[in-house]
């Protein structure tokens, strides 16, 4: 395979568009393989340390799959690249190809604005923007132009708040702040927002760590619904969630990604003792 270097600014040769074709043709990765995403010797520098060693990880379309894996082992790290947010950082450095229905998204014709509009984020802190409820979700699809009135948007933004679990809690209070909602009514918002402008991706970087048990409970139902027309990657810390919300478990460590595979059979019967340590809690 030919490895792609990606830097703050991504930069490409000619040729390396045909390269990326011939090695996700010799890899299997073309769509239609059953995987939406699909990562091939991922590696990625911060200045001259190394955070990620060569991941290759196949993400399947719409079931979840959960990273897990001691802080500071690249879970977060990989899920950045899978929409370019590392591109923001100004030292990192991203190799390796990552393909999106079989399209690099590192190349230079991808615009990151776009692919980030088909991969969403979910952070692990509620960030609403300080906007209303309803403007909040109405901001990406008026960037991207999806509504061409305000009865479109208005339809837009009902249906988001409900594929998100929130509508019925938040629909006469459209016109007040997102700050004002409780933590995890904000998180739900933020899905919502991700929602919002049709993504075929959702990436979540530990969406429940800073919510009480009640509204994490309902963040995973929502998963578990969403799952059904987007796909998922999580990040979590917590192992029961991860048992709890994936159909597929990968388990990284000191920025190699040691084992993948069912989520119940990474979790009763890993190949790894690293993973047998690190699921036993032996260390973490």
């Amino acid at each position: 395979m030919t490895a792609h270097t990606h830097t703050g600014t991504p930069t490409r040769s000619t040729g390396s568009l045909a390269a990326g074709i011939e090695a996700r043709a010799a890899t299997g990765a073309l769509a239609g393989a059953g995987n939406k995403m699909d990562a091939k010797g991922v590696k990625v520098f911060y200045g001259a340390k190394q955070a990620l060693k060569g991941i290759d990880l196949e993400i399947p379309d719409r079931q979840v799959t959960a990273l897990i894996g001691p802080s500071g082992c690249g879970k977060s790290t990989f899920l950045r690249c899978l929409n370019r947010m590392n591109d923001t950082i100004g030292i990192a450095r991203v190799e390796g190809l990552i393909t999106l229905d079989g399209q690099d998204i590192y190349d230079r014709e991808i615009d990151p604005v776009q692919l980030r509009a088909r991969v969403g984020m979910v952070f692990q802190k509620p960030n609403p923007f300080p906007k209303s409820i309803y403007d909040n979700i109405a901001y990406g699809p008026r960037i991207h132009g999806l509504a061409s009135g305000r009865d479109e948007m208005d339809e837009i933004v009902a249906k988001s708040l409900q594929r998100a679990g929130l509508w019925n809690e938040v629909k006469d209070r459209l016109k007040e702040p997102g700050t004002g909602l409780s933590g995890g009514q904000q998180q739900r918002l933020c899905i919502a927002r991700a929602v919002a402008v049709s993504p075929e991706v959702i990436l979540m970087d530990e969406p429940c760590s800073a919510l009480d048990p009640i509204a994490t409970a309902h963040v995973e139902e929502l998963i578990d619904e969403l799952r059904e027309n987007y796909t998922i990657v999580i990040v979590t810390h917590n192992m029961q969630q991860a048992a709890r919300v994936s159909q597929r478990t990968a388990f990284f460590h000191l920025g190699d990604m040691v084992e993948v595979g069912d989520t119940e059979d990474i979790f009763t019967n890993p190949r790894d003792e690293r993973t047998q340590g690190y699921i036993t809690g032996r260390y973490g």
